[in-house]
């Protein structure tokens, strides 16, 4: 082909992610070629490139076609369902790739099986990147946050198309080399396990609002917009505001009473509990959040509980506390407890990070992470720049609690934090997030912890030995024997 009218890149897998990317791209003037198994996909790519654009974007109908439709060194991204479906798409572009080529899995991979394909087509000379996409079909069409990790020479081959198809905030664009082997995957679960969390803890403060303090969808969706101009400003609170505002246009009454209390998901909420497990790093706000959504998932079973335990004398405690509550009170404090918690969930994701950049090697930069997720990504929010400040003041901080900045809004919010879930406590309803983050914080701040018994037990009944404040080394006692003669002392 004339080298003239080769595409910049190519992007093989066209559902509407695929689709809004390959237009992004094509929008700021890269010409792109694209592909997918099915060929009305490619069809409908082309109706949409010329219908809002044109745009610079030609649809092949073969993978033959579509690789050598792309200048050399190629670079091609791939957005498919993870898993199987991804070694089927690298199998049939490689053979006809060349030594020097990329391919970019922009899906939600687990990492370990994007570290295998790095070996694997390494071995043919190929270059692999696994990019974290984060955004939904809108950021993908507008400007996602982008997180490419694995080979740095295919992402320098790369680097200004992805700046320029990323979201745009004041101190550059929402992309980064993230590190070596499947560190780009890695973070993008991390980043959607906080999601799961940041979700969790909203939706807590609408249940305290609505079923405590008595609160309209119309009043709610006026707390969360005035709640996006201060502290709490995020793409997740934004959306929050809006969905209260709408009717249903099926029958009477707003669309979200309507919706069936059963939450979704994908797995990388679960992955990123188990990682937090296996690095021996606590993540309760997010292992919280992901039991909510398995717990949501026993609809009939939680029905049946609700009758059973009401037969059985239970009753609900949230009337009682409506007459007296002070909603104009209860509307600050929940604010204020929505952002001590959303700290902690912040925290405990970079923390993890943080545990297995050490593991791997990947040194990542914590302060770049959170720029790159301060736009297009599900969880931007404008705390992120604090965030970002906070690492730059201290690389190696130890957590975002005792970041100097972040410690004094802590202490300051603590009170209402307590009286949120206190009260919720008090009228039964669930809070396990909130609850999870105030439990992390006061264990963190705490000097010294009751394990100190749990060593003792431990020592007894495993001879497991324990370590002593006063002098070092390890140390065994015979618990049951000096037990046993002690009593018999104090009853002679």
């Amino acid at each position: 082909m004339d080298a003239s009218t080769l595409s910049r890149i190519g992007l093989a897998g066209l559902a509407v992610m695929g689709q809004n990317l390959a237009l992004n791209i094509a929008e700021k003037g890269f010409p792109i070629s694209v592909y997918n198994r099915t060929i009305s996909k490619v069809d409908e790519t082309l109706h949409r490139a010329q219908s809002e654009g044109p745009f610079p974007l030609t649809g092949q109908y073969s993978p033959r076609d579509f690789v050598i439709s792309i200048q050399r060194p190629r670079s091609i991204i791939i957005l498919v369902k993870a898993g199987n479906p991804v070694d089927l798409t690298i199998s049939a572009l490689t053979e006809f790739m060349e030594p020097g080529d990329t391919i970019i899995d922009g899906g939600n991979e687990w990492y370990q099986n994007t570290e295998r394909r790095i070996q694997e087509v390494g071995e043919k000379g190929i270059l692999y990147l696994g990019m974290g996409v984060s955004g939904g079909e809108e950021g993908a069409r507008h400007g996602p946050s982008l997180m490419p990790g694995g080979s740095l020479e295919a992402y320098n081959n790369i680097e200004s198309v992805l700046k320029s198809v990323a979201a745009q905030v004041d101190d550059g664009p929402c992309v980064t080399y993230i590190g070596e082997g499947g560190s780009g995957n890695f973070v993008k679960m991390v980043h959607n396990g906080i999601e799961y969390g940041d979700m969790q803890l909203i939706s807590e403060a609408y249940d305290v609002l609505k079923n405590v303090g008595g609160l309209s969808n119309g009043e709610l969706a006026e707390i969360f917009e005035e709640w996006n101009r201060g502290e709490l400003e995020s793409f997740l609170i934004e959306i929050t505001s809006d969905i209260f505002k709408v009717k249903d246009d099926l029958a009477d009454g707003d669309l979200v009473d309507k919706i069936l209390d059963k939450t979704g998901m994908k797995g990388t909420g679960k992955w990123t509990v188990q990682q937090a497990a296996e690095l021996s790093v606590a993540a309760p706000t997010i292992a919280a959040s992901l039991d909510c959504r398995y717990l949501s998932g026993l609809k009939e079973e939680r029905e049946s509980a609700a009758e059973i335990l009401e037969k059985a004398g239970l009753k609900e405690e949230v009337g009682g506390v409506k007459s007296e509550i002070d909603k104009k009170r209860l509307i600050d404090d929940v604010r204020q407890a929505l952002y001590a918690s959303k700290i902690c969930s912040y925290t405990q994701g970079m923390n993890l990070l943080r545990a297995k950049s050490v593991e791997k090697g990947w040194d990542l930069n914590f302060g770049e992470l959170a720029r790159i997720w301060k736009g297009g990504c599900i969880i931007r929010a404008v705390f992120l720049d604090r965030i970002k400040k906070a690492y730059l003041r201290n690389p190696n901080l130890a957590s975002l609690v005792v970041d100097p900045e972040f410690a004094r809004e802590m202490v300051q919010r603590q009170a209402a934090w307590r009286r949120v879930v206190g009260l919720a406590i008090s009228a039964g309803i669930s809070t396990p997030g909130m609850c999870a983050s105030l439990a992390y914080f006061d264990t963190y701040r705490r000097a010294r912890l009751p394990a100190n018994l749990v060593q003792a037990q431990r020592d007894l009944f495993g001879a497991h030995t324990y370590e002593r404040t006063d002098r070092p080394g390890a140390f065994h006692t015979e618990w049951t024997k000096l037990a046993r003669k002690s009593s018999a002392g104090a009853f002679k």
